[in-house]
């Protein structure tokens, strides 16, 4: 099966050149501004587009920007919305979940860096296959320049942890883009030995597809994966 993974599209998502695939699989920010009324009208402009894609799967998890999801504007959609729970296809657990480390004051589905350990040992299942978080790990393409302009990394370090607890086939992310000299977009490889799991690797997927500073412009196509050869 081939995934197309593709997130914080920040309504730049007619700007894409659709991949032949399988799957495709949004981790969040399709949409952009923070009043609900107004986000409601973008996401639906996301959702006309998601819809018409040909395609047999879509599924999408939701990011800090999509504050009419997080206000309940959006009880069906016609694809698979995974906000904390988990769906099976071909075989694959698939889980997804919006939350990310809180940032700023207003944005959707943020929780204290303190309480986030408990929350991804509680809901992220052990026996996950592709794990789809909005935020990235700590330390793995979640690079940015802070407000002293130095270099520093800005993700979950409980997702970390979690994450090589459960051991994923692929773990799928976006929410810090490239920008500012520095690049996330792209994927990252790590193997691991263990008892019940030896000589495996994680994929890691960064698929956020605009840049900072340049007004949320598309500035790549995502990254596509071929499931049964990872």
């Amino acid at each position: 099966m081939k995934v197309w993974h593709i997130s914080d599209t920040h309504n730049n998502h007619e700007e894409l050149e659709i991949k032949e695939c399988d799957m495709i699989i949004h981790s969040g920010d399709a949409s952009n501004h923070r009043n609900v009324d107004y986000n409601e009208k973008e996401f639906g402009w996301f959702v006309d587009w998601f819809e018409s894609l040909d395609i047999q799967y879509k599924i999408y998890v939701a990011g800090n920007h999509d504050t009419s999801i997080a206000a309940g504007r959006w009880k069906h959609l016609p694809f698979i919305y995974l906000e904390n729970e988990s769906v099976t296809i071909e075989g694959y657990n698939i889980f997804g979940s919006p939350y990310t480390p809180s940032f700023g004051h207003g944005w959707s589905f943020n929780k204290s860096r303190s309480n986030l350990g408990n929350i991804w040992s509680n809901i992220i299942p052990n026996d996950v296959d592709i794990l789809i978080t909005h935020g990235p790990p700590k330390g793995i393409l979640d690079t940015t320049k802070g407000y002293d302009n130095k270099i520093e990394t800005v993700g979950c370090g409980a997702l970390t942890k979690r994450v090589f607890e459960v051991k994923p086939s692929l773990h799928l992310f976006g929410h810090i883009h490239d920008g500012y000299g520095v690049i996330n977009h792209g994927t990252r490889v790590l193997t691991y030995n263990s008892s019940y799991k030896s000589d495996k690797h994680i994929v890691f997927s960064n698929g956020a597809v605009v840049s900072d500073g340049t007004g949320y412009e598309i500035t790549n196509n995502g990254n596509v994966f071929q499931l049964d050869l990872l």
